[in-house]
């Protein structure tokens, strides 16, 4: 029930570790009372312990609305911040031009260029990068320095040129700091692609396991170095890596390395997502639905509908029912990042991949509470669309398959005919009539779970 939009996205991000660490903390724990003397798999098992406490503490300073001790709660401090509350202050002189100091602007704009530095003084930031950003960072101190001579001046004398004059100096300020918050932003993206990029085909992760499973603890540092220079946080995989390492015939451990590599494939997906999202929103994208997303529109679908009576689910079912969310979302990420790798976008194929990848991930947010998904009819309707683009992924797929010279040409058609029979399936399934809550509960999970994973994903 929480209303605030940071605090809402603070829960989901703290919901989403502890389920994520939940198979994570099982195996770790096997691990770890299968061999009770292998500092690493203690290790391995206390960092996601730690993990999960972190998300907790972060539940319940939202839910209490208080920190830990006592703490006032500081506000992140980021360039994007900055640069914000650094031009609302510039703006402000237009109103009033004795509400601050030059002291306290030149203070603010030092803060920012302090921050920059994180990135010009990057191993990983490119050379044109890093140029433009400490030349804007130049800039942006001369424009500063104009700006607080005519207001200066203006402050004495308020004659009309001069007040021309600061508003000429508040517009190239501001334009010069819009400039420098889009050059980084170009900047983080780029350090962020690259990580991703890099890590697309799991090479690493690949050779952690197979030298674990050979008990080469060699091979295995020298590959946690090359992950470890990515990302500090990996500490997890690492030791469960160096654990196998050191029971290269366990079987709990192999399983418990593979649970740690899938997370972090996950994060990666979550993350490639997230960077989409965040160049949506400064491209001012934000609330966009693209031309594939079919959404239901109130009173539309349902108008001969009778109206289902909300239902109260018990413990269990909630909890089946987030299982299957978590599923859809982890299958969307797979999805996303797969479609991502064609070269053409506008691609039939790739289109209808992206709009039933879409469809799904609205249907993840109803298993939350969340999305433009308000009601079972919605989420039945949406099947029904989903069903529909999934009848054109088939027929792209065979008309595609007629390209195909190869061995795949055979797995592509049995892909594409075994896709025909589960959308018409999901279609009757959608359009059914249901009265009661054990029949809209049992119709739910036949409509969320419109394929079994390796269907989905492989086609």
């Amino acid at each position: 029930d929480l209303k605030d939009e940071k605090k809402k996205a603070r829960m989901a991000a703290s919901r989403a570790v502890l389920e994520k660490c939940t198979m994570m903390l099982l195996t770790a724990s096997k691990t770890c009372l299968r061999h009770p003397d292998c500092e690493s798999a203690r290790i391995n098992k206390d960092g996601v312990f730690h993990r999960m406490r972190l998300a907790l503490e972060q539940v319940i300073e939202i839910v209490t609305d208080s920190r830990p001790n006592g703490e006032n709660e500081v506000a992140p401090i980021s360039i994007y911040t900055g640069i914000k509350e650094f031009k609302n202050k510039v703006e402000g002189l237009r109103e009033n031009l004795y509400f601050l100091s030059k002291e306290n602007l030149s203070t603010m704009l030092e803060v920012i260029l302090e921050h920059t530095e994180d990135f010009t003084d990057s191993a990983y930031t490119s050379h044109e990068h890093r140029e433009h950003i400490l030349e804007l960072s130049k800039q942006a101190k001369m424009e500063l320095e104009q700006l607080v001579s005519v207001w200066m001046q203006a402050q004495n004398q308020k004659t009309k040129d001069l007040m021309e004059d600061l508003e000429v100096a508040i517009l190239k300020t501001c334009q010069c700091m819009n400039e420098l918050k889009r050059e980084v932003h170009s900047a983080a993206t780029s350090l962020a692609a690259d990580l991703l990029k890099y890590h697309t085909d799991h090479m690493i992760l690949k050779a952690l396991k197979i030298t674990g499973v050979e008990g080469n603890l060699e091979a295995v540092a020298e590959y946690t170095c090359k992950l470890s220079e990515q990302k500090e946080q990996l500490v997890e995989i690492i030791s469960a890596a160096e654990t196998l390492a050191l029971h290269p015939s366990s079987k709990i451990a192999k399983e418990n390395l593979e649970v740690f590599c899938e997370a972090w494939e996950s994060q990666l997906s979550d993350m490639s997502m997230l960077l989409r999202e965040i160049n949506d929103v400064f491209e001012g994208r934000r609330g966009e639905k693209r031309v594939y997303l079919s959404l239901p529109r109130p009173g539309k679908h349902n108008a001969n509908l009778k109206t289902l009576k909300p239902v109260k689910l018990d413990t269990e079912e909630q909890a089946k029912i987030a299982k299957l969310g978590l599923e859809l979302h982890l299958l969307t990420s797979d999805v996303d990042s797969e479609t991502e790798k064609w070269e053409d976008q506008e691609n039939e194929i790739v289109q209808h991949g992206q709009g039933m990848s879409s469809m799904a991930y609205s249907m993840y947010l109803f298993t939350r509470g969340e999305g433009l998904l308000k009601t079972t009819q919605d989420l039945f309707h949406q099947a029904e669309i989903f069903a529909t683009e999934g009848m054109k992924l088939a027929s792209a797929l065979q008309v595609f398959s007629e390209q195909v010279h190869d061995d795949d040409k055979p797995l592509l058609l049995l892909e594409a005919e075994k896709l025909i029979p589960i959308c018409k399936q999901l279609q009757i399934t959608a359009k059914t009539s249901v009265q009661g809550k054990s029949a809209t509960f049992t119709k739910y999970f036949v409509v969320a779970v419109p394929y079994e994973e390796e269907e989905f994903t492989s086609s």
